[in-house]
């Protein structure tokens, strides 16, 4: 079942993205099925089963893209006010009415809003906080993120340690660099 979903996925955004990301898409296409014939711009997009369609993932999605955006409206003033330079400097509370928070439930708020750190709150905002009039709801005040920030990842966190045997890296960094070691030269 995994390789069916990933054979699926392989064919519909190769098409998907070879309009705009031609060579790229070209070359992963030829990597999966050598040929000096065939090529992913000879292809027609692929039919999506109607069955595929969630209204409510789909709803659920959108929230989240909403909340996003709000958080990086707010992130985009605090940039050209040179109070931040990448939003992964950022650490903001997101002040969210209940659909929000029910659509953010098992999804990390910091990934998808690329920040390193992020809190979600149900408390009423603060009447400085940013907010956006078309997405009613949700409202950012933006702060920097406490800590230092990750060589590896750049993420600025509080667990990121001088440690001489660990370097500067935070715990994720740690436990991915332990798990897959340089190979030896």
């Amino acid at each position: 079942a995994a390789r069916t979903v990933l054979d699926n996925l392989f064919d519909c955004l190769t098409a998907w993205v070879a309009p705009f990301v031609c060579f790229t898409a070209e070359e992963a296409w030829l990597a999966r099925y050598p040929s000096d014939t065939d090529s992913v711009h000879l292809r027609t997009f692929p039919e999506i089963p109607a069955d595929w369609h969630d209204d409510l993932l789909a709803a659920k999605w959108d929230r989240v893209r909403d909340l996003r955006r709000v958080v990086t409206g707010a992130l985009e003033l605090e940039r050209a006010e040179k109070r931040i330079g990448s939003s992964l400097q950022a650490s903001p509370v997101v002040f969210a009415g209940p659909d929000y928070r029910d659509a953010m439930k098992a999804i990390d708020l910091a990934e998808i809003a690329i920040t390193s750190d992020a809190t979600l709150s149900a408390d009423p905002a603060p009447a400085e906080a940013f907010s956006m009039a078309d997405v009613p709801g949700v409202a950012v005040v933006p702060r920097l993120a406490d800590g230092t920030k990750c060589v590896r990842c750049y993420r600025v966190l509080p667990e990121v340690t001088r440690d001489p045997s660990r370097g500067e890296i935070c715990d994720r960094c740690a436990d991915a660099v332990a798990h897959f070691p340089v190979a030896a030269e």
